[in-house]
């Protein structure tokens, strides 16, 4: 009877029926100078299937203390961890920060398959780069972001990486991990209280359209790569402490109290729009075949008044907003974009242009599918109603001549 294979050397083992790796806190500090700008304490387990020479192996193993931060960065607002090991492995955290929040926008690996003590029977020598950027992993500046439970993030369908006893804070002012936490929800408790012995508060009011927000990400401080100006609705259902049981709230997002940054690759454009304690991750992806963008993932923290808990969510399988490069997107009529089953988003007089922006103003736009169809009924009614009159004249006239026909001159 076939067994179970595993080595725990680096937390190596390829998987057969199954698989344990012993895992331990490693503890990785980017410095600039004297001074400490990212610390990270986590245990990460990377899960690959690839090609081998018997058919598709998976391989579980985990990340050093070995692991080198030689190629991590400090500068600007976009802040890198770079956890080099092994034979051409990395592991890379991209943080990014509005000046109130700050997060890992991007998680990446790459992996060296020509490394046989890692994938033996490899039958590729590739170096392998997947990357993802959903990782709900965001705290408040200052603080220290603590999440002991296993989060699984998926990079593709063939790897996955694994995080657990995760401490760690960038954009840091001291060498050491600040004592205030942003406790992920995961590790948050819900607990249910009774209901106070008062008349419940009534239901909120719909809140009416939203105003409409201009939000601008630039390349190089002056030159614009991302233009969005969107009115934004947030639709949540949520565990309510005064009513002790799930509610829908609808809440405009306020321009003149949100805050907002980004970035902008080749592929990729991210906008974060913060307000308050609310935070929204808008994800942009390019397809460079058919040379269209759409919005591919979208995800929402928020911790509302009357949240038992911090309220969290993400999609990054999404087909939202699909436009040609080069050209902006318009929809001037109310969209709902469907998240997950407690979150969805209302847009109103929505143009976006994520990629290919020039003289920092939008292109022409492409309009629409419901525009082209509010347009369209008009036109309809107007050739109808044409048409009818056309008709109504035509027998008008018909029966004029019939009527001057049955008078005879004597």
């Amino acid at each position: 009877m076939m067994g179970i294979r595993q080595t725990v050397t680096a937390g190596v083992c390829l998987t057969l029926m199954g698989c344990l790796v012993v895992t331990r806190a490693v503890t990785l500090e980017v410095k600039d100078g004297n001074s400490t700008c990212i610390k990270a304490e986590l245990n990460a387990k990377f899960s690959i299937t690839y090609n081998g020479t018997n058919g598709t192996n998976s391989v579980v193993f985990a990340l050093p203390d070995s692991a080198s931060t030689d190629n991590s960065t400090c500068n600007g607002v976009s802040q890198r961890l770079v956890a080099s090991f092994g034979d051409g492995h990395a592991l890379t955290l991209v943080f990014s920060s509005n000046g109130s929040l700050y997060g890992v926008t991007q998680v990446s690996l790459r992996y060296n398959l020509s490394d046989n003590s890692t994938f033996p029977q490899s039958t590729s020598a590739d170096v392998v780069t997947v990357e993802t950027n959903s990782s709900r992993i965001s705290a408040s500046m200052n603080s220290t972001y603590r999440c002991l439970s296993s989060s699984p993030i998926s990079l593709n369908a063939d790897v996955t990486v694994t995080f657990s006893d995760v401490r760690l804070e960038a954009y840091m002012q001291t060498g050491n991990l600040s004592t205030n936490e942003s406790v992920c929800s995961a590790d948050q408790t819900v607990t249910t209280v009774a209901p106070p012995k008062t008349t419940p508060a009534p239901s909120p009011s719909p809140p009416g359209v939203p105003e409409r927000g201009n939000y601008t990400i630039t390349s190089d401080n002056t030159t614009a790569c991302l233009l969005a100006v969107v009115g934004l609705q947030l639709n949540v259902t949520y565990l309510s402490k005064t009513r002790n049981k799930s509610v829908s709230e609808v809440r405009n997002l306020q321009p003149n109290r949100t805050s907002f940054s980004g970035s902008c690759g080749v592929t990729v454009a991210t906008l974060i729009l913060t307000e308050d304690t609310t935070n929204l991750n808008f994800t942009f992806t390019l397809n460079s075949t058919s040379q269209k963008f759409h919005l591919s993932a979208v995800s929402v923290s928020a911790r509302w008044p009357d949240m038992t808990a911090v309220f969290s969510a993400e999609n990054s399988s999404l087909q939202y907003l699909q436009g040609s490069v080069g050209r902006s997107y318009m929809c001037s009529s109310e969209q709902t974009l469907a998240v997950v089953s407690d979150f969805s988003l209302n847009t109103f007089r929505l143009q976006l242009q994520p990629f290919n922006v020039t003289g920092n103003q939008f292109s022409a736009a492409e309009e629409c599918r419901m525009d082209q169809e509010n347009m369209l009924i008009p036109i309809i009614v107007g050739a109808a109603l044409a048409g009818l009159v056309l008709i109504v004249l035509i027998a008008y006239l018909i029966g004029r001549k019939r009527t001057r026909a049955g008078y005879q001159t004597i």
